[in-house]
């Protein structure tokens, strides 16, 4: 639990935005000198997917040198310093600053926390374990969405400062390291040590131990260009990318970056803030439902699910959209944005949220598992950057309605996609995922 601490953390840092921009840019409450520009304002939302793609590069090169368990206390770091950072500041510099060095930890978190998962879970609740991630960012969605309203931009950094505290407080004495690492590194009695720990079984610790072994020594005696020119790692490649991308065009940084602000366009009869915080909630709940399931069902089959029920709620929502800004009536049906947010929302964490994350680190061999999953997450990074750097100028462009047609015809693509590229890994260990990849 105590590492789950650091996701909720992200969460808080992810939709930072949200509730804070409209007192940044209101005369009444910023902070600042003079009036900030609309680029400025996007610069502060999006520039902490710049860092993010920087991140999984610098502790994913930590993660193989000093381990898992130091990386991850470490990314604690960044946060501990910015919030108090961004409580005091008065210059949009600064704020680009400190949500950038934000950015840098919320990258490494997501590259190295479901490698950690992936190490330390065994094969029957490592899908669970990995898709139960989303549930702690959710919440820091949520408290994020449902306190940063109504306070001070001071008061809610210095509260959001707290936790990082805590974090680094609580985790360095409880959680283990990597069996994976310890025996990479040589150190078989440590590796035994944690797995003894998690099995009560001798014959189960003793069994796991040699699985490890031989996955290692297997990709051990492949050469680095063996491996690089692996079909193997060509679908793993293909299936990571390719889910990151179809998450990322779903429109969901779209959504929890301007929620705000795109209820207050479509016109929604009930207060913007309460609307986000309705579909935050919403989504922080929805995240508890994955875990339970994608054991039973596999990923394959709840990935499916998940695309159409986002396709089937943007839609609606586009047509809405397209509809209020061409002038036409919609009052009798101002509820659908939030109507359709929600179930855009439950559809997507009940797949497109977690599982793509979850499988990042299940799918490439361990001695070329940190470059390879750090550079897909770089590129879906930039990818999530552009999107919400410049959806308020592509709103401006094209229409709101456009946009989420456009989503909405992405997800229906992704469908395709899972059904024909994406392989099942439910209660395989990760040699059996490696011989799947490699259909032996």
């Amino acid at each position: 639990m105590k590492r789950n601490l650091l996701l909720f953390i992200c969460g808080t840092a992810l939709t930072w935005s949200s509730p804070e921009l409209p007192k940044l840019i209101d005369p009444a409450t910023t902070r600042f000198h003079r009036k900030i520009s609309p680029d400025e304002t996007s610069w502060i939302s999006s520039i902490l997917t710049l860092g993010a793609a920087i991140g999984p590069f610098i502790f994913g090169y930590l993660a193989e040198k000093i381990g898992r368990k130091a990386t991850l206390l470490y990314l604690g770091v960044p946060f501990l310093v910015c919030y108090p950072f961004l409580a005091f500041s008065k210059t949009t510099e600064a704020f680009f600053v400190a949500r950038f060095i934000m950015g840098l930890a919320v990258g490494g978190t997501f590259l190295v926390m479901p490698m950690y998962i992936g190490e330390i879970a065994d094969k029957h609740n490592r899908g669970a374990l990995g898709s139960s991630m989303s549930c702690f960012v959710c919440f820091g969605i949520f408290f994020s969405c449902s306190l940063g309203p109504y306070i001070s931009v001071t008061a809610f950094n210095l509260i959001l400062a707290a936790f990082p505290l805590v974090y680094l407080a609580l985790f360095f004495p409880i959680a283990p390291e990597s069996p994976y690492f310890y025996i990479s590194g040589g150190e078989t009695d440590l590796a035994k040590g944690v797995l003894e720990k998690m099995y009560a079984s001798p014959d189960i610790v003793e069994k796991e131990l040699i699985d490890i072994q031989t996955t290692i020594a297997e990709e051990a005696k492949a050469t680095f260009k063996e491996i690089i020119g692996s079909k193997g790692l060509t679908k793993a490649l293909t299936i990571s990318v390719g889910l990151l991308v179809f998450q990322q065009f779903s429109g969901i940084n779209a959504v929890l970056f301007y929620s705000q602000q795109i209820f207050q366009q479509t016109g929604t009869t009930l207060p913007a803030e309460i609307c986000t915080i309705i579909i935050v909630g919403v989504q922080f709940l929805s995240s508890f439902l994955t875990p339970l399931i994608v054991e039973r069902f596999g990923k394959k089959k709840i990935l499916i699910f998940s695309a159409v029920g986002m396709a089937a709620s943007e839609v609606p929502l586009g047509v809405f959209c397209y509809l209020k800004n061409h002038g036409v009536d919609v009052t009798p049906v101002t509820f659908l944005p939030i109507l359709t947010l929600t179930t855009f929302i439950i559809s997507f964490n009940s797949g497109f949220g977690p599982l793509p994350w979850a499988l990042l680190c299940e799918l490439f061999p361990s001695n070329v598992k940190s470059i390879a999953s750090a550079s897909v997450s770089s590129i879906i990074w930039v990818l999530a950057f552009f999107i919400t750097k410049y959806f308020e100028a592509m709103v401006v462009m094209f229409g709101v309605g456009q946009l989420f047609l456009f989503f909405a015809f992405c997800c229906m693509l992704s469908i395709m996609f899972v059904i024909f590229c994406v392989i099942e890994t439910k209660g395989k260990t990760l040699n059996e995922i490696q011989d799947l990849l490699m259909n032996k």
